[in-house]
């Protein structure tokens, strides 16, 4: 029966046409790629990202413990009234004539020591100085330790940073922890991308078991984590020997680099002393209570670190150095024979990436909102601890207890739309030439795998012709 609808045909029906080869997407062919590098870059760095968790994890614990252990020098019973600066120093060299004066810090607080720096100390580390503390009540020498950087480090906290940044191997063990800064980051991001790419369905922690269980707490906990990964990894890298020295220079060409106060002496009397005293001690020229008292007139509350004139025709220099929120970075230089100040530096007046660098810097260190700084950072280095067990947990459930796990299919790249391939290869070879310890292995491992690529096809190929010669 047919109808109007339905024209009478003679004709075979048609088989329906095949359906077109799905178009590559941004999306489907950038998830394989990120799994493929987030995997073997997680299997390869980990390790590297254990230690400096582990390491800055002791790290951010050794502000408190610091206090604790050096308690007896850092602290005083709050007297009447402060002696002046300069017999706090006197007293000092009395104990140690030995060596020189490099800088002053004038007790803070009520109940906090002075402390004397001396250089060139015999047994000191030619990079560290004696730190002599002073009893600023009554100028008793309540003992003397070595300090490191100008954060003022003792013992304990240098021990623990130089492990952190160094593993005690000096400068070559510095690119322990740039590589893994160079990695974390990649890490992270990648992370980020897996995840969210996964359907809402698959990330759901509840119910499940096994690979996919941990899979859930690895990206679940990693999501959270992510942002504190990155800004440890990109402000790790300011300071870094390689990249960090790339940044300064970038810095550096667009005149964003830290600036100084001119430590120059001015006036008819420079180069001339004065007032008694040499070049290079704490006693040159009007001395430091005049030069204090200089600075506070210019608005230097504490802390503070006056520095003695490098030689005659230098001037002493006085500085902020609160390091936590808000910032003191303030900076005077004053003149050894008139006690005039003839350079003044704002940290208002600083180049924003300056200023970023500075703030960066000190909440990557743990100084930028004390306790809740140091805890914060603890908290990321156990999560980060927690992430990495996790992923080699899902890398033998993967390979159902085999040595090395499945692997991750190669020709990932190949999926990926040209229009996004180009300008991705583009952006790695910047970021490889700034950050060369993310460049270069990426560079090795890329020519290592497309070798094992190589020979697993021909492998194959001969495995196949074999085949089917004997057929």
């Amino acid at each position: 029966m047919t109808t109007a609808l339905s024209p009478p045909t003679d004709e075979a029906p048609k088989p329906p046409a095949s359906e077109p080869a799905p178009a590559k997407s941004a999306r489907t062919g950038l998830r394989p790629l990120v799994l493929r590098l987030h995997f073997y870059a997680g299997v390869l760095v980990a390790p590297f990202l254990l230690v400096a968790a582990l390491t800055g994890l002791l790290y951010a614990a050794s502000f408190q413990a610091e206090k604790i252990v050096y308690d007896h020098e850092l602290t005083v019973p709050v007297g009447d009234r402060k002696l002046p600066v300069s017999e706090q120093v006197a007293a000092a060299r009395e104990a140690h004539p030995e060596g020189t004066v490099s800088a002053v810090r004038p007790s803070p607080e009520a109940d906090a020591t002075t402390r004397v720096m001396l250089s060139g100390i015999p047994g000191v580390d030619p990079g560290h100085t004696l730190a002599v503390f002073v009893d600023p009540y009554t100028a008793k020498v309540r003992g003397e330790l070595e300090q490191y950087g100008s954060s003022g480090a003792l013992p304990l906290r240098t021990w623990i940073d130089e492990f952190h940044r160094d593993l005690h191997l000096g400068e070559p063990g510095r690119l322990y922890s740039e590589f893994a800064a160079s990695w974390l980051w990649v890490i992270a991001g990648g992370g980020l991308v897996l995840w969210f790419s996964r359907r809402r369905a698959l990330r759901k922690l509840r119910g499940t078991s096994g690979r996919r269980r941990t899979l859930a707490l690895h990206g679940g906990v990693g999501v959270w984590a992510a942002a504190g990964f990155i800004f440890l990894s990109a402000t790790g890298l300011t300071w870094s020997t390689y990249a960090g020295a790339n940044i300064g220079e970038l810095r550096t060409s667009l005149g964003q680099e830290t600036p100084s106060v001119s430590a120059a002496a001015a006036g008819e009397h420079a180069g001339h002393d004065a007032a008694g005293g040499t070049a290079g001690d704490a006693a040159h020229g009007v001395g430091l209570d005049k030069v204090l008292a200089a600075a506070r007139a210019e608005g230097l509350g504490d802390p503070v670190e006056i520095v003695p004139p490098a030689d005659e025709k230098s001037a002493y220099v006085v500085q902020q150095i609160q390091r936590s929120w808000p910032e003191k970075q303030d900076s005077v230089a004053v003149d050894p024979a008139s006690g005039e100040v003839t350079d003044v530096l704002r940290f208002d007046d600083y180049p924003v990436l300056a200023k970023l660098t500075r703030w960066g810097i000190d909440l990557h260190t743990g100084n930028l909102f004390g306790l809740v700084n140091q805890i914060a950072l603890m908290a990321l280095a156990l999560t980060l601890i927690l992430l990495i067990l996790w992923g080699y947990r899902m890398w033998w459930q993967r390979g159902r207890g085999s040595a090395f796990g499945r692997p991750i299919p190669r020709g990932a790249w190949q999926q990926v739309p040209p229009y996004v391939l180009v300008p991705l290869l583009a952006a790695i070879t910047v970021l490889g030439y700034f950050v060369p310890l993310l460049g270069i292995p990426l560079a090795v491992f890329l020519a290592v795998d497309i070798v094992l690529g190589e020979v697993a096809h021909r492998r194959g190929r001969r495995t196949y012709t074999s085949g089917t010669a004997a057929r």
